[in-house]
């Protein structure tokens, strides 16, 4: 049983890592334009985010894909800033709505980026190759990552309550917050 709450903490330390934060600011911005009503298509999200990641730490674990981290390291914050600039975009509901099926294959294709990341370090930590431990892990992203999108979606009704920001101008501001954040990450990690 321990062995579960070790691998289970390690994906929630994962993403609520705040030094590592990444992963935190992909998920706020892939859950900037919904609210609770969506949570259907929120859960989705998430866990095809979770999928891809799993998937790529399973082909990293088993040594099936290499990628260089040096690749993976500059992809991860393009794609954070592919999906905030996707919400600036499409800040409109109606367009949203046309390119969801795009939006649910890009969120998986950016869990497998962001599993490479990791999949170097779980494979220290993990040297028996067991698939038990990667499934724990999974499911303690799959936690931590609802806790992020709860704390974003609630905090989005209060800002749009009490401030009256209407949601376009909420997903506005909350994706080009994300984008300047993430452009230092960008430079730092810039292959050419």
């Amino acid at each position: 049983m321990s062995d579960f709450w070790l691998y289970f903490t390690l994906g929630l330390e994962h993403v609520l890592d705040w030094q590592a934060y990444d992963h935190v600011l992909f998920i706020i911005v892939l859950c900037a334009a919904y609210s609770l009503d969506s949570w259907r298509r929120l859960l989705l999200l998430v866990t095809l985010f979770t999928l891809g990641h799993t998937a790529s730490l399973f082909l990293s674990n088993y040594d099936v894909v290499a990628v260089s981290s040096t690749w993976i390291e500059f992809l991860i914050p393009v794609s954070i800033i592919t999906a905030a600039v996707y919400n600036l975009i499409t800040a409109s509901r109606a367009q949203r709505r046309r390119t969801s099926m795009v939006l649910y294959l890009v969120t998986i294709f950016f869990g497998l980026i962001h599993g490479f990341g990791f999949g170097r370090y779980f494979n220290q930590i993990n040297d028996d190759k067991e698939l038990l431990p990667l499934l724990e892990f999974a499911l303690g992203i799959e936690v931590a990552q609802i806790i992020v999108v709860l704390f974003v979606v609630i905090i989005g009704m209060l800002v749009q309550y009490l401030f009256r920001f209407n949601k376009r101008d909420w997903i506005l501001v909350i994706s080009s917050v994300v984008i300047g954040m993430t452009i230092p990450m960008l430079i730092e990690n810039w292959p050419f």
